[in-house]
């Protein structure tokens, strides 16, 4: 375990916590006008520790096995969690928005992971920093424009409205970055299944 480790882990912690809030904000004493910063400061604290864990890695070289695998599971965890969130009142994302979040980070979480078991190393790529960077600010904005709306500025119609196209936006740079990875990576990705077919043949 390093330093790192630690603030992948407080992320991993922090995705239910956001969905509670979220849920049981009246139970918890929290009015709908305070809802949104309390949010954003849960999130904010999320994603600083994406942050902060890849700078500590590389800083210390403190780059672990253990690391590889968390860091990217945390992402996808902390960051469904969020878009999951989103699809209760008052946002009401549409839930095949976050299918494709979902789907994206689970194919390229499979593949990643049983190339590795083969020994091929699927580099990452820059379409996934900047998808991850698409989707924390399109998060950031929903929570920004439950403010006007928990004041009555805007109606929930139009925060449901304005939520889901910048969504929209996240979600289809989400499929261009998962399509893009797999086409950079086929090389490596159809020597696996070479493998795959010729052990098949041999089992036969």
């Amino acid at each position: 375990m390093s330093i790192a480790n630690y603030f992948t882990f407080i992320r991993i912690i922090i995705s239910p916590i956001f969905l509670l809030v979220y849920i049981e904000h009246e139970m918890l004493g929290i009015d709908l006008v305070v809802l949104p910063y309390v949010l954003l400061s849960i999130l904010a604290i999320s994603e600083l520790s994406d942050a902060f864990d890849g700078y500590l890695a590389r800083k210390y070289n403190q780059v672990t096995d253990l690391g590889k695998v968390l860091d990217p599971m945390a992402d996808s965890i902390a960051r469904i969690s969020v878009f999951l969130t989103f699809t209760l009142k008052p946002v009401m994302l549409p839930m095949p928005l976050i299918f494709i979040f979902l789907y994206r980070d689970s194919v390229v979480s499979t593949l990643r992971t049983i190339c590795a078991l083969r020994g091929f190393v699927l580099a990452a790529r820059a379409s996934g920093k900047i998808k991850a960077i698409i989707q924390a600010v399109a998060a950031f904005l929903v929570l920004l424009l439950m403010i006007p709306h928990s004041l009555g500025h805007i109606s929930t119609a139009s925060l449901h409205t304005a939520g889901t196209a910048i969504v929209t936006v996240a979600a289809l740079y989400t499929i261009y970055s998962g399509v893009e990875y797999i086409y950079s990576n086929w090389h490596y990705i159809s020597k696996l299944l070479l493998l795959q077919n010729a052990e098949v043949i041999k089992k036969s």
